[in-house]
């Protein structure tokens, strides 16, 4: 494979990513279609597809443990002293006892993770833009905090 197609294929696995925002799971699909036809040609592209992947697998377990923190420890914190009563009998829900001022330590707790998963979001984005310009220039470029899921 010749120089510039081995980067212009490592550069598309990683900008393959950025259709999760059009396409679900589109950040997944694509970059293995891509990586799976274009592995065997050049060992850049195999590397640099592994890197991709293992990089969308960890944020994808980053950001289901982040929301497995924040769901429940905002709607705990929320709805805690909640009365729902009024559900039960058909009538307008109201919300008796509806206090935040006892829950801020947890709903801190739930904002903190909401916000570091927002972050994660905005990182990703400016990660993959920067990966497929150094990959697109034959650097090879590796995602931090990215767990070795495929070796």
């Amino acid at each position: 494979m010749e120089t510039n197609s081995k980067n212009n294929t490592a550069a598309f696995i990683n900008l393959s990513t950025l259709t999760q925002y059009f396409i679900p799971f589109g950040n997944f699909i694509f970059p293995i279609i891509i990586w799976t036809t274009n592995k065997d040609k050049s060992g850049f592209v195999d590397r640099q597809g592994k890197d991709t992947i293992n990089f969308q697998l960890s944020l994808f377990l980053y950001s289901l443990l982040l929301a497995l923190i924040a769901i429940p420890t905002l709607l705990i914190g929320l709805f805690k002293d909640a009365n729902f009563s009024a559900i039960v009998n058909h009538d307008d829900l109201v919300f008796d006892n509806f206090s935040i001022g006892e829950h801020t330590g947890l709903l801190t707790f739930g904002i903190i993770a909401v916000a570091l998963f927002g972050f994660i979001k905005v990182a990703e984005f400016f990660l993959i833009i920067h990966a497929s310009i150094k990959t697109s220039n034959g650097d090879a470029y590796k995602y931090p905090l990215t767990i070795p899921f495929i070796k």
